[in-house]
C-alpha cells in the first residue's frame, strides 16, 4: 500500500472535521444571544402580487 503523507487531507479527514464544524458552528450561534426578526410582508392579505411574472404564469396555467 502507498504511504500517507501528512501534507495532504484525506475526503475521510475532510468529513471528520466537517462533521464536528457544524454542530460548533450552531452552538456558537446560540450562544451569542441575539435574535432573528422576521421582515414583514408588503401584503398582509394573502393574495399574490399583481406582477408580470404572476401574470404569465397565470396565462399559462389556463385551458
Amino acid at each position: 500500500m502507498t504511504e500517507k503523507t501528512e501534507a495532504s487531507a484525506s475526503r475521510r479527514d475532510f468529513l471528520k472535521l466537517a462533521g464536528t464544524a457544524a454542530p460548533a458552528a450552531v452552538a456558537a450561534v446560540a450562544v451569542s444571544g441575539t435574535q432573528a426578526e422576521a421582515a414583514e410582508t408588503p401584503k398582509a392579505d394573502g393574495r399574490m402580487q399583481d406582477t408580470a411574472h404572476t401574470r404569465a404564469y397565470l396565462a399559462s396555467t389556463r385551458f
